[in-house]
């Protein structure tokens, strides 16, 4: 499953876990994302269903479907 988001665009980052005697791992950060189905208001497309990060689903970007 691709881990981005289909309302913002987010997706995963790269970052560095570093350990207490500074040593130096590449690590992945992905969002959290969640498959939904979905409106977007003020949007003519119907019903769609995606990957949504809980940001966008908080912040009122999209219209939850039950």
């Amino acid at each position: 499953m691709a881990r981005i988001c289909e309302v913002c665009d987010k997706r995963p980052q790269v970052g560095n876990l570093v350990s207490h005697a500074n040593n130096r791992v590449k690590r992945w950060i992905y969002p959290n994302t969640h498959k939904i189905r979905f409106k977007v208001p003020g949007s003519s497309k119907g019903v769609t269903r995606g990957s949504v990060c809980t940001k966008c689903v908080k912040s009122g970007k999209i219209e939850k479907v039950v």
